[in-house]
């Protein structure tokens, strides 16, 4: 979600066009004026209110120059952005952790069934973020406001819709707010567990005997992340953002390369696993391609907004350079492991290798500069509803610190209650990711465009959504019950790292 939110109210005609049978267009109002829905004109009054009673805690944020959505920093938004730039941009914003979870994706699907399985989720994930998209234009049209994030949009779209819905208005944005909320701290958590059990076998390899096991390099890494989730402006957090990019895309490079050695033959895997492992490869894939909190700051900021959708706009051009990454990782990742492949294919590399122990590093470091960024959005949603019980303004700024040190540790709480990261990943997808990816966009589009909905459109949405709640149930089920399983050998020694 976006939380540099420029709103303008600006007077516009609140009307459609719609071509008539004998090809003339006709200008049709979606409100009849002079009797406009007086619950419109409230929606704006409280766009306006929510922005002016926002705006003290703003001031005595430092002077940010750029967006972050769904955790991801988007450079100076004063800026407009180019086409190129824009991909870059949505390509970054959906590849971090969730790439190096793919391997252990098709794991738990099989090697050929991931494979075929990718595109099609990575299709509804792409049309979700249209459906996305299309009704915060609808909505601009209809109010005249900019700046909406996902947020917003369910927002408006609940006071605008149907009648009996309206009041269910602010219950949308909650609902919104709160599963943001879980995602990026979910993904915080995730982070911990990475940086840990990277860090753990780089240093179990030059140090073996050492005693200190995965719960014990949480404790050493909590003052760093602490110390980074202190940081409260994003100009301050952009480098950080752009070292860690580096990083990544070096690590990536440098860890095909021994993905693309030795390769085993592709009948030594299995071509499809269980019906009961598959809802964890849905949960690890929906956690890989959750980016859609990305897509409105992203098209709001480019120099053509209108090359964003399309069949070969920008927004579908850099998600299947995304789908092609996430194929290419998992199918060569599974193929080389097997069901040895770890949470994050980083640490199925040789570990006695000195240029795999820095890609470890290299790795541990841009997920560590990325963590601030990560627990921005839950900061930013959270704070604000406590602030108001602080009156000076070294009082907030203490709180707001007291505040982020309590987020980390509830993520370093709950990192150590589950510290296997391909667990992680999966639950966090299927509880949180799923509904922001698959289970709210359709709603939203029915919401918004009701009573203009076409059958088609209905059937769709109710496809989508149906699918959503599958991924979700099951998913968060299956997840559950792997950690459960987890926790029963627990107590089992577990292999120690050949170096």
């Amino acid at each position: 979600t976006t939380f540099v939110n420029i709103i303008i109210l600006e007077p516009r005609p609140i009307s459609s066009i719609t071509r008539m049978p004998g090809g003339a267009l006709e200008t049709r109002p979606l409100l009849t004026a002079p009797n406009p829905d007086p619950d419109l004109e409230r929606a704006k009054t409280q766009v306006s209110q929510r922005y002016d009673d926002h705006r003290p805690d703003v001031d005595n944020v430092d002077d940010d120059s750029g967006l972050t959505a769904s955790g991801h920093h988007i450079d100076d938004a004063h800026q407009q952005t180019t086409n190129c730039e824009t991909m870059i941009h949505l390509i970054k914003g959906n590849i971090g952790t969730g790439i190096l979870a793919m391997p252990d994706a098709l794991k738990n699907s099989g090697l050929y069934t991931g494979v075929g399985l990718v595109p099609i989720l990575s299709a509804i994930c792409i049309h979700c973020m249209h459906m996305l998209v299309q009704c915060a234009h609808e909505l601009k049209e209809r109010l005249g406001i900019s700046g909406m994030d996902y947020a917003d949009v369910g927002y408006h779209a609940f006071a605008t819709g149907p009648a009996p819905l309206r009041v269910m208005a602010p219950v949308a944005r909650t609902v919104l707010n709160t599963f943001l909320t879980i995602t990026q701290l979910g993904f915080c958590c995730v982070y911990v567990v990475f940086i840990a059990a990277n860090v753990q076998q780089v240093i179990d390899c030059k140090f073996p005997d050492n005693g200190i096991d995965i719960h014990g390099y949480m404790v050493i890494l909590f003052v760093p992340l602490l110390a980074i989730s202190m940081i409260r402006s994003l100009k301050v957090l952009a480098p950080f953002s752009l070292i860690s990019n580096v990083f990544l895309g070096l690590g990536l490079a440098i860890t095909f390369r021994y993905l693309l050695q030795d390769i085993p033959s592709s009948y030594d895997r299995p071509e499809f696993k269980s019906w009961k492992q598959l809802p964890l490869f849905l949960g690890t894939s929906i956690y890989a391609f959750e980016g859609i909190g990305v897509v409105l700051p992203l098209e709001r900021k480019m120099t053509n907004p209108e090359d964003f959708r399309g069949c070969n706009g920008v927004l579908n051009t850099a998600m299947i350079l995304v789908t092609c990454s996430y194929i290419a990782v998992g199918f060569f990742g599974y193929l080389k492991y097997g069901d040895a492949v770890h949470g994050s294919i980083t640490l199925n590399i040789p570990p006695s290798d000195n240029l795999a122990q820095m890609v470890k590093i290299l790795m541990a470091l841009a997920i560590y500069l990325t963590y601030s960024l990560m627990l921005y959005v839950p900061a930013e949603i959270m704070w604000p509803h406590l602030s108001s019980r602080f009156h000076s303004t070294r009082a907030k700024r203490l709180g707001e610190y007291a505040f982020r040190a309590f987020l980390v540790l509830i993520t370093f709480i709950f990192a150590a209650a589950i510290p296997n990261i391909g667990l992680f990943i999966s639950l966090v997808g299927a509880v949180s990711s799923s509904a922001l990816a698959i289970i709210f966009p359709p709603i939203l589009e029915i919401v918004t465009f009701w009573p203009r909905v076409t059958r088609f459109t209905m059937i769709k949405c109710a496809l989508f959504f149906t699918f959503g709640i599958v991924c979700f149930v099951t998913g968060t089920y299956a997840s559950i019950e792997a950690i459960v399983e987890y926790f029963k050998h627990s107590a089992d020694p577990l292999p120690g790292v050949i170096c």
